[in-house]
């Protein structure tokens, strides 16, 4: 009888465990995903709460530096990956990723809402917002000498712009990088005038070279409240300008700073996305990338991040409408190209310039 009573209680234990094990809440693993992405990363803490509320998932934000550290450390970890999505790599840093096959392929089903001009086919990426690199200057420095300002690269090499040039480095910097892109993409590497030709005219009218954004913007420009400098031409962004208006404290009737958005002056940077292979949560990532074209997510870039939605379902703030320019041709260079220069390109230049 207690053998029968034994064997009752045993089915009864077995019947329990697996009815519990269809019932039990989804693994924590399954229910968080972990994003990685580079420092300048922010979203709105409302925007991705609602985002957590209506999925069920938890995100993990991981910031690796600037967009080029982030991209070397996701390939080296590639058969252990750091995260389930990767956000932040641009136009300028995408070959690598691609050549180490960092992505598994998803087509998003909100890629329908982009501008057409985004689009990367064949591509395990999808783009989320753009920038374009471009000079920016200080109002109040050219209003009051009356000299006009450059109307494409090559007039930055003319005396009456000496000494008023800041850049970045190509090697260490992502909008010095940008820019040196643009210089290879107008002037060449044949004929009379090269852009090496281009650098050395600029070494030769006084350009300085800065480490990084910061330091060419905030120690050597002019043109922004908080800066140090004393050059009123900068290389930054387009967006730099309402930025500036954006955060005057006391607020400001017009921007102090002016972007230069001729043909040919600006290289625009693509931001994308991708699910990183091997990731523990593809489906998690997926809908963060889903998220990310989201109206909600788009239209909380430029604010926070200082860069345009791709989407054309996305409204832009008013101080983007009022004081952001959309440059009509700006500089484009597609990815093969750039992988096939670019370490190239950064070496001549680092032997003109620097040495």
């Amino acid at each position: 009888m207690h053998s029968g009573r034994c064997a009752v209680r045993i089915m009864l234990l077995l019947v329990l465990l697996i009815v519990g094990s269809v019932f039990v809440p989804v693994n924590a693993q399954d229910s968080t995903i972990r994003l990685v992405t580079h420092d300048s990363f922010n979203v709105s803490e409302s925007v991705l709460t609602t985002f957590e509320q209506e999925s069920g998932l938890t995100v993990e934000i991981l910031r690796l530096g600037d967009a080029g550290t982030m991209v070397n450390q996701s390939i080296l970890s590639r058969e252990n990956p750091l995260g389930d999505v990767l956000y932040g790599i641009d136009n300028t840093f995408l070959s690598r990723a691609l050549d180490a096959n960092l992505f598994t392929p998803y087509e998003s089903p909100l890629l329908e809402s982009i501008d057409s001009s985004f689009a990367v086919p064949d591509n395990p990426v999808v783009p989320v917002d753009f920038g374009d690199v471009c000079l920016n200057y200080d109002v109040s420095t050219f209003e009051a000498s009356g000299l006009p300002l450059p109307t494409s690269l090559a007039d930055l090499a003319l005396p009456e712009y000496a000494e008023m040039l800041v850049v970045q480095n190509p090697a260490t910097s992502s909008p010095g990088l940008a820019f040196l892109l643009a210089t290879v993409a107008v002037f060449g590497e044949d004929g009379d005038y090269t852009y090496l030709d281009f650098w050395r005219d600029l070494v030769a009218n006084g350009v300085v070279i800065a480490d990084d954004w910061t330091d060419a913007y905030y120690g050597q420009f002019n043109g922004s409240a908080g800066s140090a400098g004393d050059r009123p031409l900068v290389v930054s962004y387009a967006s730099s300008p309402p930025a500036e208006v954006f955060f005057a404290d006391p607020p400001l009737g017009a921007a102090p700073t002016g972007a230069l958005t001729a043909a040919g002056m600006c290289f625009r940077q693509i931001e994308y996305a991708g699910v990183l292979a091997n990731a523990a949560n593809v489906e998690g990532a997926q809908r963060f990338i889903d998220f990310m074209l989201s109206s909600a997510f788009q239209e909380d870039l430029p604010l926070q991040m200082f860069v345009f939605p791709v989407s054309l379902d996305a409204a832009l703030p008013n101080v983007f409408q009022q004081y952001a320019v959309i440059p009509e041709e700006p500089v484009n260079m597609a990815f093969d190209e750039i992988a096939a220069g670019r370490d190239r390109w950064i070496t001549e230049w680092t032997e003109l310039v620097l040495r």
